[in-house]
């Protein structure tokens, strides 16, 4: 009898010292339960979000493989409205974008430009009418061979909290020092690069906040120029940029395009006076489409849109000279 209440003895001091080894453990594991109650919240909208179910808009990649452009494209008769909005975005829209030729958009905001570059970029498919490539439907085409045939320059160029050779390569794997280096300066970014503490091992900072607006503007060019793209979409890449920063882009532009095949947002029409074709658009129609010459002969829209620019232009550079102007009569009255 005294044996069995020894056993029962050790065996409840066992449990306990079992228990007490468990406790850190069970308190783990509650506080995990908890935080993942916390989170299941935001676990089922990014769930949600990830879901390619009921979502339209959510591109589906194509099984033709895409090599390089032979005619051209075409947007035929595209109509586009954004999810769960009824706003037409584009109404019916007729545009040849032929090979090796740069084509450019103009209008103003929110006539449908950059929903154009959107749809070329397969970011969304149209609602009506198709995009072909070749002739052939732009869904029908891989889409990562698609997109790694494409470079995009924008006005909101992202850079990473790394070497300046880092940046320029992003994306590619074992680019050559001599590729990225003639890159640079076909970019016209070759001299201010060799000027940073240590060249192209200089880390930029987060967005690139260590360079000027017309330095990361010519990094990311540079970044477009090495990975040497079939097509090219310019999105604003010259806006809110001083005159001589836009000079150099826009010679740097100029060598990017060459005999490329290229889509360019524009808002400043001098930057694209030499575009093949010119498409001018106004609530998500085109207008007017042409050259330079043969759109300010029609006296039209982008007429309009040129003189009031070409004026506010003129403006701007002539009332610094007017305010020095009074500022000199002042003194000269003054000192008389």
């Amino acid at each position: 009898m005294l044996l069995l209440l020894w056993q029962d003895v050790i065996y409840l001091q066992a449990m306990i010292v079992v228990l007490y080894k468990l406790i850190p453990t069970i308190s783990q594991l509650n506080r995990a339960r908890n935080q993942l109650a916390k989170q299941s919240y935001s676990i089922q909208i990014a769930a949600h979000f990830l879901d390619r179910r009921n979502k339209p808009f959510m591109t589906r990649s194509g099984s033709q493989i895409y090599s390089r452009l032979k005619a051209g494209i075409h947007f035929e008769n595209v109509s586009f409205a954004y999810p769960e909005s009824e706003k037409i975005v584009l109404d019916e829209v007729n545009l040849w974008i032929p090979k090796g030729k740069m084509i450019a958009l103009v209008g103003a905001s929110g006539a449908g430009k950059s929903t154009i570059a959107d749809l070329l970029s397969r970011f969304y498919d149209p609602s009506a009418g198709r995009i072909t490539v070749d002739g052939e439907d732009l869904r029908d085409y891989d889409l990562k061979s698609y997109r790694q045939a494409m470079g995009i320059v924008s006005q909101d160029t992202y850079l990473f909290n790394n070497s300046v050779r880092y940046n320029i390569s992003y994306g590619l794997e074992n680019v050559p020092d001599e590729a990225v280096i003639e890159a640079a300066k076909r970019a016209n970014a070759y001299d201010f690069i060799i000027q940073l503490p240590q060249g192209f091992d200089t880390t930029i900072g987060d967005r690139g906040v260590l360079l000027s607006g017309g330095q990361r503007q010519r990094i990311a060019i540079a970044r477009a120029l090495v990975r040497n793209p079939d097509l090219l979409i310019l999105d604003e890449a010259t806006s809110a940029l001083d005159t001589v920063s836009e000079q150099l882009i826009q010679q740097a532009i100029e060598e990017l395009c060459q005999e490329r095949t290229t889509l360019a947002i524009a808002h400043r029409l001098s930057t694209i006076q030499k575009a093949h074709q010119i498409a001018v658009m106004d609530r998500g129609k085109i207008v007017e489409i042409g050259t330079h010459e043969e759109l300010l002969s029609l006296n039209g829209y982008y007429a309009r849109l040129y003189a009031m620019q070409f004026k506010h232009e003129h403006q701007k550079t002539s009332k610094p000279r007017s305010v020095s102007r009074k500022v000199a009569i002042k003194s000269r009255k003054s000192l008389a």
